[in-house]
């Protein structure tokens, strides 16, 4: 099957573009972004060498699976902190993907999980990675959003468990589940508005999230806090429970949910 867009993304002024291979989807949709771009455009590549994940760890992408980056102009004016909620639109909008691409588990265990910031689970392992790079310049803002799925295999000799949608038996095929994702990436983005409509995204996320109600540690530098998963607040930070009852927010570190270490 050949990538394609969704019709209603092609209708939306959304372009592609298809290599064969490539060192990093993202690093060319930056390419993109950095030289000006009128409308949105994803980048996808049958093969990726050289991708990258979270804290500069490696993501490599064989034949099968997908690697596929979006370049997407910045409206003028938005706060970088508005912009970095696009991580929870980005993840709602793969998790529905997936289930539109492969239908129900039969194992409710092992039903998709969105795990904060960036992952999704099945299961308990990684099957996806979500990865956003911001920079501002003098010609406004860049940003590129990439997205890693392990459809056909999943790497190993990983510190932590990881899983493909073969492995799964969940029928899917990388450039199908592509399509899927420019459909529910624009119905997202659209529902998000600029974040004026991510109290809406934070429900959706929140619905599909890894852990909620449940033990967590996130490992920040030196820092580590291990406590309850309570939720997500208004500006997408970790809200965790200490065990003495106090309540902290976290914006950025490695997560560890249950018993599963899954953090990259």
């Amino acid at each position: 099957m050949a990538y394609a867009l969704d019709s209603a993304a092609e209708a939306a002024g959304y372009s592609l573009e298809v290599h064969d291979s490539l060192g990093s989807t993202s690093t060319l949709a930056m390419e993109h972004a950095r030289a000006g771009l009128a409308a949105p455009r994803w980048v996808v590549t049958r093969r990726q060498t050289a991708g990258r994940g979270r804290r500069g760890s490696a993501w490599t992408s064989p034949e099968g699976n997908l690697a596929v980056s979006l370049a997407w102009p910045v409206p003028a004016g938005l706060p970088p902190e508005r912009v970095a909620t696009l991580s929870f639109v980005a993840g709602v909008s793969l998790e529905r993907a997936l289930r539109q691409a492969c239908g129900p588990s039969p194992d409710p265990a092992a039903e998709f999980r969105l795990k904060w910031p960036n992952d999704v689970l099945a299961g308990g392992a990684k099957l996806a990675g979500i990865l956003l790079e911001y920079e501002a310049g003098r010609h406004g803002a860049a940003l590129v959003i990439g997205f890693g799925v392990n459809v056909a295999a999943a790497p190993e000799g990983l510190p932590y468990r990881a899983t493909a949608l073969a492995a799964l038996g969940r029928p899917a095929d990388a450039p199908g589940l592509f399509r899927r994702l420019t459909g529910t990436w624009l119905a997202a983005i659209r529902l998000w508005d600029e974040g004026r409509g991510f109290p809406a995204i934070r429900a959706a996320w929140l619905a599909a999230a890894a852990g909620l109600g449940g033990p967590v540690t996130v490992e920040a530098g030196d820092t580590r806090l291990t406590g309850t998963f309570e939720t997500i607040d208004a500006g997408g930070r970790l809200v965790l429970r200490l065990g003495d009852g106090s309540v902290r927010t976290v914006s950025a570190g490695a997560v560890h949910v249950g018993s599963t270490a899954t953090a990259v």
